[in-house]
């Protein structure tokens, strides 16, 4: 199976979805959270200074790492990235436990490890973060850094002070989303990287992220096979030292867990996306990252400027995390064209990344923004324009496309990130369909930032995948659906609901 095969095969239309059977079996609900039995802990700070830069500072804070990278540092990334930040409870008995990154379906399949070398206060050695607890548990005594530099074909990682491997557990996820779910292993994590680098930014660890490196070896460091969790990407933290020494061929690990439920549905076709987007070798690496260019976006319209995008929002970075959800209703009230730019210009930033950035297209259904008038119509960051695709009135529209839900017409705009999958298959091979995924689900988290950050909300939402490129023609021929994010502003008190189903598509 291919990236195209598996796209088309993971397609959402009105047909499918009426048509499928699958039910969600709340009895064999998936465990949200992985736990080493045997496992030595290693107790975090409970106390954690916050992280006082603004928001949209943070979003682009670039430059050399500080000169120390501190366990206090470490735990501060990792609670506002991946840590619990909010409890809430939902009738008798029904508690969740919400965490500083959106996940679809608040499932949280991605998990966090850390390669630590240089950092003050813990000891050398491979650790997973156990978010539940507020723990990391060490896996291997043994410095790994050297492992993961040659497994990325990057010798710059074994001088970093640390790195953070990201994995993701199938079973959590296609619980609900199926094989579909391979989408979602990067959407999520791609939104928790985007909390990952504004923190690490703004506490100049100077983070850099990486898509390519040999998924066996790297599994193999933090002692998983693949066929349930695999790595999905590395992110080096820190300032550059003295070169991790390199240890060879490390021992196989295989730690006690306790089990995610009682059974497991197997996903095959996921498994084969996976296996078909791995990398072999350090070579092949090396050719991958070879092979990239950047993006060629065609402009075919005229341009509508939009407001310069404002450079502070008057949060801190730890209180828009802190107080960042998703938003369950939207009211119908505008947001302003300076908060709406704000948003496109972040989602849009550059990436500190061994990929090159501007591989997916924001396309966006405007309601609701003042001084835009409604219609559908490309985001073109180059220029920081609009180019209109067709003018009018498109709340049902918006509703119908993202899967028949009142979120995505109740929006102040909708954002539908897509991209030339055939061609970025052609010169990326099938990991180039990871990287779009993963764009998308970044730019999704930094929608998410820059939102909350302005005090308005955001919401992730799936979407009927061809239907949407057809609304957005001829502007998105050749392109894709990959992901959807509806910003707005929240309110608690009821509305009249848009049109919650609906019988068939409106007419463009």
């Amino acid at each position: 199976m291919n990236a195209r095969e598996f796209h088309d095969a993971t397609t959402h239309t009105p047909y499918s979805i009426r048509t499928s059977g699958h039910t969600l079996d709340w009895d064999v609900k998936p465990f949200p959270f992985k736990v080493y039995t045997d496992a030595p802990a290693v107790e975090l700070p409970r106390t954690i200074d916050p992280i006082d830069v603004d928001t949209l500072q943070a979003i682009v804070a670039e430059g050399e790492a500080a000169t120390d990278f501190t366990l206090e540092r470490l735990t501060a990334l990792l609670y506002l990235s991946a840590g619990v930040t909010k409890k809430k409870t939902y009738g008798p008995g029904v508690e969740v436990l919400f965490r500083a990154a959106a996940s679809t379906g608040a499932l949280y399949q991605t998990e966090v490890y850390v390669a630590a070398g240089e950092v003050q206060g813990l000891t050398p050695g491979l650790y997973h973060f156990g978010p539940g607890d507020f723990m990391l548990r060490r896996l291997r005594d043994q410095d790994v850094r050297g492992a993961l530099a040659n497994a990325a074909a990057d010798g710059g990682i074994a001088r970093r002070a640390a790195t953070l491997i990201l994995s993701a557990i199938y079973w959590r996820n296609t619980w609900k989303y199926q094989a579909r779910g391979f989408r979602h292993l990067f959407w999520d994590s791609g939104t928790m990287l985007a909390n990952v680098l504004a923190v690490g930014g703004a506490m100049r660890a100077a983070p850099t992220l990486y898509a390519g490196f040999v998924d066996d070896a790297v599994n193999h460091v933090i002692g998983v096979d693949g066929s349930r969790e695999t790595t999905l990407e590395l992110v080096a933290l820190g300032p550059r030292g003295a070169a991790a020494r390199d240890l060879g061929a490390l021992p196989p690990i295989d730690p006690p867990t306790v089990p995610l439920s009682s059974s497991e549905v197997d996903y095959p076709m996921l498994r084969e996306m996976v296996d078909a987007s791995k990398l072999a070798s350090p070579e092949a690496v090396r050719v991958w990252r070879a092979s990239q260019d950047g993006p060629a976006t065609v402009t075919r319209g005229e341009l509508l400027p939009l407001p310069p995008a404002r450079t502070t929002a008057g949060r801190a970075l730890s209180d828009t995390i802190e107080r960042r959800g998703s938003t369950r209703q939207f009211s119908h009230e505008p947001i302003g064209a300076v908060e709406l730019a704000t948003v496109l210009w972040a989602a849009t930033r550059p990436l500190p990344a061994d990929v090159p950035s501007g591989l997916v297209e924001l396309f966006l259904i405007v309601n609701a923004v003042d001084d835009v008038a409604p219609g559908a119509y490309a985001y073109r960051p180059a220029a920081h324009a609009l180019e209109l695709v067709r003018a009018g009135a498109f709340r049902d529209r918006a509703s119908y496309l993202t899967l028949e839900q009142a979120l995505g017409g109740d929006a102040a705009a909708t954002l539908f990130f897509l991209a030339p999958v055939d061609a970025i298959r052609a010169r990326w091979g099938d990991r180039g369909y990871r990287v779009v995924n993963l764009e998308a689900g970044l730019a999704g988290g930094r929608a998410y930032l820059a939102a909350y950050a302005q005090g308005f909300g955001a919401s992730g939402l799936t979407f009927y995948d061809r239907l949407v490129v057809e609304f957005f023609a001829p502007a998105s021929a050749g392109m894709d659906a990959i992901f959807v994010t509806a910003l707005g502003q929240s309110t608690r008190q009821a509305r009249s609901p848009l049109i919650d189903r609906l019988s068939r598509p409106a007419q463009p």
